[in-house]
């Protein structure tokens, strides 16, 4: 039986997930990050792996700029757990003909993003191998008050965004056919949201990064809380940039935001309570009617379609 024929990633995690975990073990499989209590503290981790030709291209990427976003996808993760990060372990495996070179300016990016974050890098391990990836273990804190979990929406609540979205597929479509414009660099060099999470994150229910698309990152939530969504189809934010390159290569910019992802925005739910609390970009809400919909033009449709599954979607 194939992947794809268990539902893809969601049915891989199904899969692993364990139905009784250790007291210490607050969170498992299925979130941005597995939280555990140590000491005392609140201590998340996560990994990411990205391999060229999938998450980046050499083609495109300098060293500097995939060891970049390797460090910001995970710290992304932890930002929408409330988290602020703190150690990191970087895992290589390289073609038998990578050069020194590469690795250096793989590692000027990785410890650009460290620098940024107060991140400590504290070990990791090397490989060979066809093609070049890179996983990055990422470890954080989170204070009390300030978790947030995909399983904590509530009906009533609103869905907002942090910031505009698509514009980093937007910015590939670009690369991919040879044009310029300013999603090239959304694209290359994406930033995490951390400095939004530290802030607001105590207001918040549920949370998550937007790295597989609007649509799907809804879903997730959804799932996770037992409830459903609608989402405001014409309230999602998109930037002239994003809206420019969908334009030069033939596509709908509200696609790259449903259904793109890596922007690394953050999409949370808020209650009616905290409205004033939060800023953000209101794009839906969360209903007692499972399933997530989409409303544009006074009417309300389900929506069928999803964001990247690397094991469901087309190559």
């Amino acid at each position: 039986m194939k992947i794809k024929n268990i539902g893809g990633e969601l049915g891989l995690i199904k899969l692993f997930k364990e139905n009784k975990l250790p007291k210490e073990v607050l969170l498992g499989i299925g979130d941005d990050c597995a939280v555990v209590k140590i000491g005392g503290k609140l201590v998340c981790i996560t990994t990411d792996t990205l391999i060229d030709g999938n998450h980046f291209s050499t083609k495109y990427f300098s060293p500097n700029q995939i060891g970049m976003k390797a460090m910001e996808s995970n710290v992304s993760d932890i930002a929408s757990m409330g988290g602020m990060p703190r150690y990191a372990l970087v895992s290589l495996n390289l073609r038998k003909d990578s050069t020194v070179e590469f690795v250096k300016g793989l590692y000027k990016g990785i410890k650009k993003v460290c620098k940024k974050y107060g991140v400590c890098l504290i070990g990791g391990d090397t490989t060979s191998g066809k093609e070049i990836s890179i996983t990055i273990t990422l470890m954080g804190e989170v204070e009390k008050g300030y978790l947030c979990k995909r399983s904590e929406a509530k009906i009533g609540d609103f869905i907002f965004v942090s910031g505009d979205l698509g514009k980093s597929f937007a910015g590939m479509h670009l690369l991919q056919k040879g044009l310029k414009g300013k999603s090239v660099k959304d694209h290359l060099e994406p930033r995490s949201r951390l400095d939004f999470s530290k802030r607001f994150a105590k207001n918040i229910n549920a949370m998550a990064d937007v790295s597989d698309g609007l649509a799907t990152d809804v879903r997730n939530i959804c799932l996770m809380s037992n409830v459903g969504a609608v989402i405001y189809k014409d309230n999602i934010p998109v930037s002239e940039s994003t809206v420019d390159a969908a334009q030069k290569v033939g596509k709908d910019p509200y696609d790259y935001a449903l259904f793109g992802g890596e922007d690394f925005e953050l999409v949370f739910t808020v209650s009616e309570k905290n409205l004033g609390k939060v800023p953000g970009y209101l794009v839906g809400e969360i209903t007692k009617k499972k399933g997530v919909r989409i409303y544009q033009n006074g009417k309300e449709s389900v929506l069928k379609r999803f964001g990247f599954d690397h094991f469901l979607t087309p190559i």
